[in-house]
């Protein structure tokens, strides 16, 4: 089966040539001109990988990058600009994106880098970067529900939040600090219980024992980390 790619470009010739160049390569290409679409449509259909273009109407690429991880879609992101400063490329690399590309570029190393990217992606994620599972939880990004064992868990939007946060930074040991600044928007200096509050709703709501979680833990003197498994 063809894999899925969305094409995010305003420029009708170059969405022209880059369309008929992945297609020749056996690639299922849709496209979008602004990114407003193109956030609508990665967030309503499952593709394999994303090549977004920085300068766009209504929404430019770095925000449809970092709402995209946001909303905890892990499809790989390549992103196109005519800007080359180094300064572009980390904030599109922070906020998310996989690896980027500076026009003009040879249609071989556009290829080049998708074929990478693609290869990048974990055979048992292929079609299926709208959902996360671990234990018995599964958690759907584009509907944002979340069942355990089969069942709808009601989440608070902070709670649902502050889950995708430790989906998207597995295994990192995040600091209370950290969350605060990043789900809050909190400055580090503020003291509060929280965030403590909130892991505690998520043991209690998603762990088969909230007094021995298997995936939310404590990490003494540090803060939290969220695990697939069981350490």
């Amino acid at each position: 089966m063809a894999k899925r790619l969305l094409l995010v470009e305003d420029e009708p010739g170059l969405v022209m040539t880059l369309s008929d160049l992945l297609t020749a390569e056996g690639y299922e290409v849709r496209t979008a001109a602004d990114g407003q679409t193109a956030l609508d449509l990665a967030s309503q259909n499952d593709f394999s990988l994303i090549i977004l273009d920085v300068m766009l109407p209504i929404k430019n690429g770095f925000d449809v990058c970092r709402d995209l991880r946001q909303q905890c879609l892990r499809t790989p992101v390549l992103m196109l600009t005519a800007r080359g400063q180094v300064v572009d490329k980390v904030l599109g690399l922070k906020l998310g994106a996989d690896d980027y590309l500076t026009k003009p570029f040879e249609p071989l190393e556009l290829l080049a880098r998708v074929e990478a990217l693609l290869r990048r992606v974990p055979a048992d994620q292929a079609g299926s970067t709208t959902r996360f599972k671990f234990g018995p939880v599964t958690v759907d990004f584009r509907t944002t529900q979340v069942r355990c064992h089969g069942g709808l868990i009601e989440l608070s939007a902070r709670e649902y939040q502050l889950l995708c946060y430790f989906i998207r930074n597995i295994g990192t040991t995040l600091s209370r600090e950290q969350l605060l600044r990043e789900v809050w928007g909190y400055e580090a200096e503020i003291q509060t219980r929280t965030v403590d509050v909130h892991v505690a709703l998520l043991r209690q709501k998603l762990e088969t024992d909230s007094r021995n979680p298997e995936h939310f833990l404590t990490v003494r003197g540090l803060g939290y980390r969220f695990v697939d498994h069981a350490e």
